[in-house]
């Protein structure tokens, strides 16, 4: 998770995680959608499809972002937003 509060305005915090395969990608949306549901917080738009290897979730102060392995070493967003602070890194 990415504090990108000191270098942008459009959100305060990018989580950035990967799925291993389709089937992953789309069980990581559907569980992050499923539990911020249940606390009462949709999403205020969505982008992509597991199959597309990203999926955004946006819920306006927080971007999930869900990568499948190649398109998250194409796009590179820790080294894109590398002046945004590392909150927690989990590997």
């Amino acid at each position: 998770m990415l504090d990108i509060r000191p270098v942008s305005l459009i959100a305060d915090y990018f989580v950035l995680c990967s799925g291993v395969n389709e089937r992953h990608l789309k069980a990581i949306v559907e569980e992050v959608t499923r539990r911020l549901d249940e606390a009462g917080v949709n999403p205020l738009h969505t982008e992509g499809i597991p199959s597309s290897g990203w999926v955004i979730l946006d819920y306006n102060s927080v971007i999930v972002h869900i990568f499948a392995p190649a398109e998250r070493q194409y796009y590179r967003l820790e080294r894109l937003w590398s002046d945004a602070k590392v909150v927690v890194r989990i590997q």
